[in-house]
């Protein structure tokens, strides 16, 4: 077994802490058994589509602001709508 280091959020470390604690186990068994669940669900043998392509561009047309609005509209607050109206 490999002995090793992991720096963790504090919120993190707590909740994880309290889980081991009520599972009645170490929190380093706690973070084995969630390392080897996440190698489960990511399978290292999974090989990407080789068929796999980016889709064609959309055409969008011309750009609705002027260059200088640019910065000040990428960094506006408030989610995207994605969808076209």
């Amino acid at each position: 077994m490999i002995r090793t280091q992991i720096q963790l959020p504090d919120a993190l470390y707590a909740q994880a802490k309290r889980i081991a604690e009520r599972q009645e186990m170490s929190l380093a068994e706690l973070v084995r058994r969630g390392l080897e669940h996440m190698v489960r669900v990511y399978r290292a043998d999974e090989t990407p589509d080789p068929d796999w392509r980016l889709p064609e561009p959309l055409e969008l047309g011309e750009f609705l602001a002027p260059i200088e609005d640019w910065r000040e509209l990428a960094n506006a607050a408030g989610p995207v709508d994605a969808e076209p109206a």
